[in-house]
C-alpha cells in the first residue's frame, strides 16, 4: 500500500480548518494544520508536506508572505491558495510569487479534492541526477539544493524561476513555447495568459545574464517562445 500524501492546511477559520481536516483525512491524506502564517512556515519547512492549502488572510503573516517565504527557502511542493477575495489582483500576485492554484471561498470539497489530486500528480519532487546541475557562462545552478551562483555569488531564484530555467535547459537549443511553459510549470488552466511567463523570463535574465538587455543564454524567439543556449 502506498504511503498517504502529506498535506498541510494553513487556515485561521476554526470551522473551515476542522472541516477540511476531516474531509481530507477521510480521503486518505495525512493532514497537519496551522492557524497562523508564521507557524505555518515553520511547520512546512520542518514537516515538508507534499502540498499546502494556504489561506490569504492569516494572523502572524499573511498568505502571500507565507508563499513568498517558502519559495525563497526552496520549498517546491504545490501550494493552493484559499481566499474569500475574488479580485483578479490577488490571483495574479499569488501566482506570480509561486502559488500553483487558487480557490475562492466558498468552494465545494469535490472541486478542491480534484485540484489537489491534479497538483500531486503533476509535481515531480526529485530532479534526475543527470539534470540536477546546470552550468553556463558565469552561472551554476543546482536544482537539487535550489541554489544558484553567478560569478561565485549566491543568487536567489524562486521555485517557479527554477522550474522555468530547468524546462528551458532540458530542451537546450530548442524553442519552448509560452503555452508549453504555462502547461508544464503552472498548469495552463490556472493561468490562461502568457504575461507571467514573460515576467519570469525577465527576472531570470536580470539575475543570471551578464547583460540582461542583450541576453546570450535565455533568448526570445519572436512570435514563438524562448530558447536556452548554454
Amino acid at each position: 500500500m502506498m504511503d498517504a500524501h502529506r498535506i498541510l492546511i494553513i487556515e485561521d477559520e476554526p470551522d473551515l480548518l476542522r472541516g477540511l481536516e476531516m474531509n481530507l483525512t477521510a480521503e486518505g491524506f495525512e493532514v497537519s494544520t496551522a492557524s497562523r502564517g508564521d507557524t505555518g512556515v515553520e511547520k512546512a519547512l520542518r514537516e515538508r508536506p507534499e502540498l499546502i492549502l494556504l489561506d490569504i488572510m492569516l494572523p502572524g503573516m499573511n498568505g502571500l508572505d507565507v508563499c513568498r517565504e517558502l519559495r525563497r527557502k526552496g520549498f517546491d511542493a504545490p501550494i493552493i491558495m484559499l481566499t474569500a477575495k475574488a479580485e483578479e489582483v490577488d490571483r495574479v500576485v499569488g501566482l506570480e510569487i509561486g502559488a500553483d492554484d487558487y480557490v475562492t471561498k466558498p468552494f465545494g470539497i469535490r472541486e478542491l479534492l480534484a485540484r489537489i489530486r491534479v497538483r500531486l500528480r503533476r509535481h515531480i519532487p526529485v530532479v534526475a541526477e543527470s539534470d540536477a546541475k546546470l552550468r553556463f557562462g558565469i552561472v551554476t545552478v543546482d536544482f537539487d539544493t535550489h541554489e544558484a551562483h553567478r560569478a561565485g555569488e549566491r543568487v536567489e531564484l524562486t521555485a517557479k524561476e527554477l522550474e522555468v530555467l530547468r524546462l528551458l535547459a532540458k530542451h537546450r537549443g530548442q524553442i519552448v513555447t509560452r503555452d508549453r511553459l504555462l502547461e508544464e510549470v503552472w498548469g495552463y488552466e490556472t493561468y490562461p495568459t502568457t504575461r507571467t511567463v514573460d515576467n519570469h523570463i525577465l527576472r531570470l535574465r536580470q539575475k543570471l545574464e551578464e547583460d540582461p538587455s542583450n541576453p546570450r543564454h535565455i533568448l526570445s524567439i519572436y512570435g514563438e517562445g524562448y530558447k536556452f543556449i548554454g
